[in-house]
Order: structure tokens, then C-alpha cells, then sequence
């Protein structure tokens, strides 16, 4: 509610801090670590009097630093919820991500490990929650008293056709994670022939990465903007990392320090990652980006 804080990182997509600002709250954002995800040595210091909760992103597929988090939430009270958007199937210490927090987060739009078009799912072991969530996506309809809208809702039902399809996914989820797992491998092993290309680190042994898009990251602006440009000379879809959301307009006065999150923003890009790609399409993308380095 209005007046509340919510402490999240800045490098993120946009729909985890909206979240948080339209229901009235301010984001106070925290930089990222050099994994891409919330820096934890960094949140204690952003904790004030008006500190609600703490919003985890486990983004581009791998895991924050959770156990610092989850002392921290513990500490001074706080609600954790994580954005596992990005995640489905990581783990924190053989934890899997959306099961630290009070609430989990999933998206099951178009480009996620699972999808069914649209939507997503938010997962939680406390009753209390569950009973909430299920009356704000349904229009705040009371569930004792058919058509008695006990708050202001929303239409965030899934159809059953949606669910049918996700359900049907989850159950082939470790085969979906394996190829994707084996194809950032194969494009880890072929970028290693090209100096000053990095994937993004997997060398946490607590830490288990999924493979969401593979992502690979340079050492300056120029260099990124060269390889993207290359790869869609070549007709080759790539994507750049996310725009730090204190550089928009609509965020601006909650101004923090974004140095490291406008240099990850400004580094990284996101090669092609589907069933589709082979050797053959991973050799154009070779071949795209060592003309640019």
C-alpha cells in the first residue's frame, strides 16, 4: 500500500517492479551481483521503518544468493516473494526457486520453460495467501456468496485449455531442461574459440542454472551492439539485456546507483534458444559474431 517499501533489483524486467507501484508501494532497487541477480551484501543497508518485503528475481535462469535473503526476511520481519519467471527449475541448495518465498512467481508466456501462451502461476504454502490470491483473480468474488465482491479484483483466470497444456509440460519439464542445458553447452564450448565472449557464470556449486536463454555478454556497449548487429545481418534473432529501470522516465524518482546495472544492461545480449537450434544454426551464430569481435 501507498507509503510502503519493497526492495528489489534495478536490472530487471519491468513487470516485477510494476507489481510493486501499482498497488501504491515505492521499489527501492538494490544493484546486481556478477551473477545478474540482487546483490544480498547490498539489501540490509536499503531496510527502513517502511520496509514491507523483499522481491527476488532468479533471472535469466539462475538462482540468487537466497540464504542471506531468507536471514534477512527473518531478521526484520519482511515478506519475500520471488519472480521465478525466468527460473522454472533452478535451485538454491538443492531448493527450487518459488519455494524460499512467501509467494513464487512463475510466467508461462511464450518464451518460458513452460508456456501456455500466456499468464502464469503463483505458488504458496500459506492458506491465508492462498485464500486472498484466489479471490483477486476472480474478480474479488467472494467464494461463500456467489457474485458478492468482497474487494476489487481482477480477471486473471487461466482456462482450462491453458492449464491442459501446461500441465501436460510440467510433466516433460527435465527433458525440457536437458536440451536446453545441452545446448548452452554446445555454445559455451564454441564460444570459447572467441575471446572477450562470456556466457553467463554457472560455477556456483550451491547454485543450479537452468538454461532459460542462453546469454552471453561482452566487455563494452560497442562490442555488444556489433555482434547483435551482425547476427541480424544475418537474419539471426538476438536480444539485448534489459534497460535498467532507473533510466525510464517512469521510475526516475526512485533514483539509486545504477553503475552496475547499466553496465550488465549495456554488455549482454540473448542468443537464439530452441528446439530449432542445431550445429548448424549455433555455426551461423558463430560465424556472426567472431566478424564483430
Amino acid at each position: 500500500s501507498k507509503g510502503d517499501e519493497v526492495i528489489v533489483q534495478g536490472n530487471t524486467y519491468i513487470a516485477s517492479v510494476m507489481g510493486i507501484t501499482i498497488n501504491g508501494a515505492t521499489p527501492v532497487f538494490v544493484e546486481p551481483d556478477e551473477y545478474f541477480n540482487i546483490d544480498a551484501s547490498k539489501i540490509e543497508e536499503k531496510i527502513t521503518e517502511r520496509t514491507k518485503a523483499i522481491l527476488v528475481v532468479h533471472l535469466y535462469g539462475q538462482a540468487s544468493n537466497m540464504k542471506p535473503v531468507v536471514d534477512l526476511c527473518k531478521k526484520y520481519n519482511l515478506r519475500l516473494v520471488e519472480d521465478c519467471a525466468q527460473s522454472h527449475g533452478a535451485k538454491f541448495d538443492g531448493q527450487t526457486t518459488g519455494s524460499f518465498g512467501d509467494i513464487g512467481c512463475f510466467s508461462f508466456f511464450g518464451n518460458k520453460v513452460i508456456t501456455t501462451g500466456e499468464g502464469g502461476m503463483c505458488i504458496t504454502n500459506n492458506q491465508e495467501l492462498d485464500k486472498k490470491m484466489r479471490i483477486y483473480r476472480d474478480h474479488g468474488m467472494s467464494k461463500e456468496r456467489k457474485y458478492y465482491h468482497e474487494v476489487i479484483g481482477y480477471n486473471y483466470r487461466m482456462t482450462n485449455l491453458q492449464a491442459a497444456i501446461g500441465v501436460a509440460q510440467l510433466e516433460n519439464i527435465e527433458n525440457t531442461l536437458e536440451w536446453r542445458e545441452t545446448l548452452e553447452n554446445a555454445y559455451r564450448n564454441r564460444l570459447s574459440e572467441i575471446e572477450g565472449v562470456e556466457l553467463q557464470r554457472n560455477d556456483l556449486p550451491e547454485r543450479k542454472k537452468i538454461a532459460w536463454l542462453v546469454t552471453a555478454y561482452v566487455s563494452d556497449e560497442k562490442k555488444r551492439d556489433a555482434c547483435m548487429k551482425a547476427m541480424v545481418d544475418m537474419n539471426i534473432d538476438a536480444r539485448p539485456f534489459f534497460i535498467p529501470l532507473s533510466e525510464m522516465e517512469i521510475y526516475k524518482e526512485y533514483v539509486f546507483s545504477n553503475r552496475v546495472s547499466t553496465r550488465i544492461s549495456k554488455c549482454g545480449f540473448n542468443l537464439p534458444t530452441s528446439y530449432v537450434v542445431g550445429d548448424k544454426e549455433i555455426d551461423r551464430v558463430i560465424a556472426a559474431i567472431k566478424t564483430a569481435i
